[in-house]
């Protein structure tokens, strides 16, 4: 293909007189071109990737990897004084996910591609997505997110399904996502669409009627369910979004000649986390109508779905209430009915019953009893579930249980993200590891050679200088290259302790005031949304942006220390983030994060690790040793043991310790009730005091320790750049093709 000669035919002219704008949308064409031409993956068996979120990111620079003509692009470009990274900040950022469950959706679907397989993606196409993110008066603000333009990555392939609710039967409209594998093949990502949207609804913020059903559907993900209307809205978006994808399944049957009969022999239906559940009354219902009676529908399905669960966190299961999905979908409550009938006749455990005693609808529990795989995410997550939340059904079911340890891609978490790294890495050990990253171990012989270490320092400093123009740029914060960049990314849950770490910046900013001046200035960056009804939440974010403020604004405190509150965290300012950290924070309460990919992104880039015993970290303190990850923190059993003897006590522990006192007692002082909102910052320090769930005091002494002596580590730069380099050769295993490789092995058998 000669690139130039096409990119000159779409612009009408010359390369170097066409603004970046008129590149991009010619680059898109091309993309899109040569994925279609691209043979799609194909087999006897297919597997179908249900999900609410997708969080896919840019997708200029991935697929054009993917294709491999990124460096071609980028030098064509460059020929013609083009840059192709000022190019892709033209493209608008797909709104389809929140946070971890969706980018690992992105990722498998990027590793599904790569390793040949027959598969695609299922969800719904959020005009809005979750919310963009602004910062004002150091509070949140939500407002609209569009990313969909006339010219973007959908393709209307003019598909169209009838969804009955009860009162009203909608039609969708199907559109495709080409998703072209690492030198591979392409699949679909399947996102369903209604024609009768109306995006002037949202007005003030993201505000709009939530009945207005026909009109609304695909406004936003998770819209604010804080009322009935909005639980009712999102029982809607899921309805809709399972019964396109049963109804293309069986399409998709139809089209091969397949035996619906046999659907489990050329179908698997993966439900990623609870929200795709009720694919399996839908798709009972649907057999029904062709004739297949009650008990065989129900064994044909339960042999087709498998469940990933993904959370720990009792209240992330869903329960909707009866009356609820009476009022959507009455035409699947006797089904429910039915299989809660089944149920509670083999079992008498009131635990593992689909209908609770308070008629609410366990969609988990009808996952686990009507499917043949349920898997966690992390060794330690599927543990905590065989032996604690889900046990009463790992007794029944033992079989069905297994570990998937998740995994991210490294073609945009490393290739994209952190070019000279990535081909430093290529100078040491060759390309072999861009197709199967456990390559990556390789680096190992390298890891007390100074020449290696000094290249791979240097590097991370062209990233922090990187991503100093960019904050500069985007957000007009000043930043210092020469600090220790200590980074938290990632969605803000109290269970993730975001407040733990605003705690150790009022621990650092009083050890400066009191003269203790740390020995390299440190900035502490952190990136989070807090959901529209999280009052908590965004009470965190609040604390965070004043303190931002306050050493901004404190010449003593300023040149020592810095906060750094990214606006609108996204997968864009992650790829600028992640290859610039030191410090990668991954401090949630043990037992609590299902398993994060963050850490491995981090990790991968040559961050260290600051964490606890949890998710996956556990298994990245197994691969790099105690010498290359600092850990903290009560064990997960200790903190299970907490919750059944409800032995934990934040007042006993503030009022028990001066320091801990004098730390949370500043989130009211004067310095910041005079930034602040009193409302907001007294709401917090009551809670922390009195309440505490996710025990931030817990751990709060040890998590200051084990950070000052990370940082003071960090001083011998020989000793650090080793801990660099083992994290990047250890992190291999964490690729999402070798996840998605036992996926197939041990569930899928595509």
């Amino acid at each position: 293909m000669d690139l130039t000669r096409k990119l000159e035919e779409r612009l009408g002219g010359a390369i170097e007189a066409a603004d970046n704008v008129a590149v991009y949308y010619a680059l898109l064409g091309i993309t899109k071109e040569l994925c279609a031409d691209k043979l799609e993956n194909a087999g006897p068996k297919k597997v179908y990737y249900i999900s609410a979120e997708f969080l896919i990111g840019k997708l200029l620079s991935n697929n054009l990897i993917n294709l491999g003509l990124f460096q071609e692009v980028q030098d064509v470009l460059a020929a013609h004084g083009k840059n192709l990274s000022e190019i892709e900040e033209v493209e608008p950022e797909p709104s389809l996910g929140n946070g971890g469950l969706g980018r690992l959706a992105a990722c498998f679907m990027d590793s599904i591609a790569t390793l040949g397989l027959n598969g695609a993606g299922i969800g719904l196409n959020y005009h809005y997505g979750l919310f963009r993110q602004m910062l004002e008066g150091n509070k949140q603000k939500e407002v609209k997110n569009p990313w969909i333009e006339k010219e973007s990555w959908l393709v209307n392939t003019g598909i169209q399904f009838p969804v009955q609710f009860r009162n009203f039967t909608l039609t969708s409209r199907l559109y495709d996502i080409d998703v072209p594998g690492y030198e591979s093949g392409v699949n679909k990502l399947h996102l369903f669409d209604v024609d009768t949207l109306d995006e002037h609804m949202v007005q003030d913020g993201i505000n709009f009627d939530k009945k207005d059903i026909q009109k609304n559907l695909t406004l936003f993900l998770y819209p604010d369910d804080s009322d009935r209307e909005g639980q009712l809205l999102r029982i809607y978006q899921q309805y809709f979004m399972v019964s396109n994808g049963a109804q293309l399944i069986l399409k998709e049957m139809d089209e091969h000649g397949y035996d619906v009969h046999l659907l489990h022999e050329h179908a698997v239906i993966q439900i990623n986390d609870t929200h795709p559940s009720m694919v399996i009354p839908e798709l009972i219902r649907l057999l029904g109508e062709r004739g297949i009676g009650f008990d065989e529908a129900v064994e044909i399905v339960s042999k087709t779905c498998a469940y990933t669960n993904h959370t720990i966190l009792a209240e992330a299961l869903e329960k909707w209430p009866l009356d609820y999905l009476e009022e959507v979908v009455p035409q699947l409550m006797p089904i429910i009915e039915k299989l809660d009938d089944k149920v509670k006749a083999a079992y008498s455990d009131p635990r593992t019953a689909i209908i609770d005693h308070e008629g609410r609808v366990h969609m988990a529990n009808m996952d686990i009893h009507y499917g043949f795989s349920v898997n966690g995410v992390a060794a330690l997550h599927t543990e905590i579930l065989k032996n604690s939340e889900l046990k009463p059904f790992y007794d029944i079911y033992p079989e069905k249980f297994n570990n998937k340890t998740n995994g991210i891609t490294f073609r945009r978490w490393l290739m994209h993200c952190d070019p000279k790294l990535s081909a430093y890495i290529t100078e040491l050990i060759g390309d072999a590891w861009k197709k199967n990253a456990a390559g990556l171990e390789k680096l190992v012989k390298f890891a007390d050679d100074e020449t290696v270490l000094q290249h791979l320092l240097d590097i991370k400093q062209e990233n922090k200088q990187n991503l100093c123009s960019y904050l500069k740029e985007t957000q007009g914060i000043d930043v210092s290259e020469d600090a220790v960049f200590d980074i938290q990314i990632k969605r803000l849950h109290e269970y993730k302790r975001q407040q733990m770490n605003a705690l150790y910046v009022i621990y650092k900013y009083k050890q400066i005031k009191a003269g203790h001046i740390p020995k390299k200035p440190i900035t502490i960056v952190f990136g989070a949304k807090a959901a529209p009804a999280y009052t908590l939440a965004k009470d965190i974010i609040h604390l965070i942006c004043c303190l931002q403020q306050l050493i901004e604004q404190d010449p003593q405190v300023r040149p020592h220390l810095q906060v750094v509150m990214v606006e609108n965290y996204n997968v864009t300012k992650a790829s600028k983030l992640i290859p610039a950290c030191d410090i990668s924070e991954q401090i949630s309460l043990a037992s609590k994060e299902a398993s994060g990919t963050g850490n491995m992104k981090f990790m991968l880039n040559g961050a260290v690790t600051l964490g606890t015993m949890d998710g996956a970290n556990v298994e990245i303190h197994d691969l790099v040793g105690d010498d290359n990850i600092y850990i903290f923190g009560k064990a997960s059993e200790e903190v299970i043991r907490l919750y059944e003897t409800r032995g934990y006590s934040s007042r006993a522990f503030y009022d028990g310790d001066s320091l801990i006192e004098e730390l949370v007692d500043f989130i009211i002082s004067k310095e910041l009730i005079k930034i602040g909102d009193p409302e907001n910052l007294c709401r917090l320090y009551k809670e922390l005091i009195n309440k505490d769930w996710f025990m931030t005091l817990l751990d709060i002494k040890e998590y200051i320790a084990v950070k000052d002596r990370m940082l003071d580590d960090y001083m011998d730069r020989m000793v650090w750049a080793k801990k660099m380099l083992v994290n990047i050769a250890k992190a291999g295993y964490f690729s999402s093709d070798r996840t998605i490789a036992e996926y197939n092995r041990d569930i899928w058998k595509l």
